[in-house]
C-alpha cells in the first residue's frame, strides 16, 4: 500500500512539473565533443498561427568543460519568401564569481536565453532558424575552431500570451 501511494505521488508530481501550456515548439540538437566553428545547428519551425504572438528562446546546455563566462552566437532566421535576418548575440553563462547561471543539479547547466519577443509568423510556409557559435579569444582575430563544453543547443517557441 505504501509503495502504491509513493508511486502515485511521484506520478502526480511528474505530471504537474511536465505541464507546459506556453510551449509551442521545443527541440534540441546534441553537439559532438566540440562545437566546430563552421558547424551550424538548424531548426525547422512548424507552421504557426499568423495572428498569434510568440516568444522565441535559444536553449544552451553546457558542462564544466566550457571555459568562458559568455557565449557569442550568430543567428539566422530564414523566412518562406527567402528573406534572412541575421543577428550577432551575446549571452552570459556565468556570474562574475564563476558560478554557472542556468538550471541543473549536476555539472550540466541549462540556460533559456531570450531571442525575440512577440514575433508573428505572418508568411505561410517554412521558417528556419540557424545558429552558429562566434567565440573568439580576446585580442585574436580568428575564432575558436573547436568550442568545448557546449553539449546541446535548443530552440523553443512559446505563446506570448496563452491562446
Amino acid at each position: 500500500m505504501v509503495n502504491l501511494r509513493f508511486f502515485l505521488i511521484v506520478f502526480i508530481i511528474i505530471g504537474i512539473v511536465s505541464c507546459d501550456d506556453k510551449q509551442v515548439f521545443d527541440e534540441y540538437q546534441t553537439v559532438a565533443d566540440a562545437w566546430e566553428i563552421n558547424e551550424k545547428v538548424s531548426f525547422t519551425i512548424p507552421e504557426l498561427d499568423s495572428l498569434q504572438d510568440y516568444n522565441l528562446f535559444i536553449n544552451v546546455r553546457n558542462n564544466n568543460s566550457y571555459r568562458y563566462s559568455n557565449l557569442f552566437l550568430i543567428s539566422e532566421m530564414k523566412f518562406p519568401n527567402g528573406k534572412v535576418i541575421t543577428d550577432t548575440l551575446e549571452y552570459r553563462l556565468a556570474a562574475p564569481d564563476g558560478q554557472w547561471l542556468g538550471t541543473g543539479f549536476s555539472e550540466l547547466k541549462e540556460n533559456k536565453l531570450w531571442y525575440k519577443e512577440k514575433v508573428k509568423f505572418k508568411e505561410q510556409g517554412q521558417y528556419m532558424i540557424t545558429l552558429q557559435h562566434a567565440m573568439r579569444k580576446n585580442g585574436e582575430v580568428n575564432g575558436i575552431t573547436s568550442l568545448e563544453g557546449i553539449t546541446d543547443i535548443g530552440f523553443r517557441i512559446e505563446y506570448a500570451q496563452n491562446p
